[in-house]
């Protein structure tokens, strides 16, 4: 059996009429930018996530970085992220001129919140804890000490389209949310697409001017800002994919209630963990393994793809290698990004398969 970590193709093709008639529709109206479709789009995702606005950019990439100009970050602040992520999360502050303050993560890849505060300066402009997997970080005692400090947080959700906390959506505690809808997010696009979500009518005025090259209106530019939009095109793919999300959440769910109930008993394998009142919405199943490795060498034999989020912590990317960070600043970051494997979890696995992943996986370990 060949079993793909991710597989794209079944999700189209069972989704090909809905598709192809919302294409037709952008193609046929001649509109490709600054259309109906985007704004749908905006007032759909911030409504299904309780937000007042929706600024869709072109990535997630630009929707963390126009968040944090609008926020004012700029060169010499200081930005805390945690050590495990999409480099993304770091590259957005680098591009500010601001710089990265990282912070170790705990048991479950999130910012550990009982490192944060000695990270905080008087250099400190804001925090973005990322909701890495699909779960998400405490948000409520986050807020509370960035707001004891007056600190600014921006949620990187790109990973947690749909995820819950105390049945609170992200960006419930922050002044902002970020997403990316690369295609294979739980909610993916066609191409590239972002958005920005917010209550704060005027961070989302700011937000919207960045992405504009400075102004609200052709020909205003008050501001410096980035060209970054979202095409019609990847709003109408959205807006035809956006009610299958909660299905295809549950479905990850069920996904990894499987994986977890048929390898409960191995040892030397360590399984996610979901924290009590969080929905945990598996954009990857991660299990930890010292023979990781070898383990996915194997998977590899027997047709199974598996992939590694991340193989380096951020700290430790060449990018940031005049920081001269040694394992021990980021210890926890560091043995999990050796030991991390993800697992497939798209919605379209079939069951037969997820049983075939388990029972190799008992194979393995059965040998080693």
């Amino acid at each position: 059996m060949q079993i793909p970590f991710f597989d794209l193709t079944r999700q189209n093709t069972a989704l090909a009429d809905e598709l192809n008639v919302a294409m037709q529709e952008v193609i046929q109206s001649g509109r490709f930018l600054h259309g109906d479709k985007v704004r749908a789009l905006e007032q759909g995702w911030g409504a299904l996530n309780a937000q007042t606005h929706g600024i869709a950019v072109g990535n997630g990439t630009d929707a963390l970085t126009v968040a944090l100009m609008a926020l004012g970050v700029t060169a010499g602040d200081e930005v805390v992220i945690p050590a495990m992520s999409w480099v993304s999360t770091a590259s957005c502050v680098t591009q500010l001129g601001a710089k990265p303050v990282f912070v170790d993560v705990d048991s479950d890849y999130l910012m550990n919140l009982e490192k944060v505060e000695a990270k905080i300066t008087a250099g400190t402009k804001a925090v973005v804890p990322v909701h890495l997997y699909g779960q998400m970080v405490d948000m409520v005692a986050l807020s509370q000490l960035c707001k004891d400090r007056g600190l600014a947080i921006v949620e990187d959700a790109a990973q947690a389209h749909g995820a819950l906390q105390q049945q609170e959506a992200p960006g419930a505690f922050s002044d902002a949310v970020v997403y990316s809808f690369y295609p294979t997010k739980n909610l993916g696009a066609l191409g590239d697409a972002g958005m920005i979500l917010t209550r704060d009518a005027k961070l989302a005025e700011d937000c919207r001017r960045v992405a504009n090259q400075g102004g609200l209106q052709r020909h205003e530019h008050t501001v410096a800002g980035m060209t970054s939009r979202m095409d019609e095109l990847q709003a109408a793919i959205l807006l035809a994919k956006m009610p299958h999300l909660k299905h295809w959440n549950q479905r990850r769910r069920a996904i990894a209630a499987t994986y977890s109930h048929q390898l409960s008993t191995l040892g030397g394998l360590a399984l996610p963990h979901e924290r009590v009142g969080n929905d945990h919405v598996y954009h990857q199943y991660v299990i930890r393994c010292k023979k990781r490795d070898a383990l996915a060498d194997y998977l590899r034999e027997q047709g199974v793809e598996t992939d590694i989020h991340y193989p380096v912590a951020l700290p430790f990317l060449p990018v940031f290698q005049a920081c001269n960070y040694s394992a021990d600043d980021f210890s926890v970051a560091h043995r999990w990004s050796q030991e991390i494997l993800s697992l497939p979890i798209f919605p379209e696995l079939e069951n037969e398969e997820v049983d075939y992943i388990c029972t190799k996986i008992k194979a393995f370990f059965a040998r080693n």
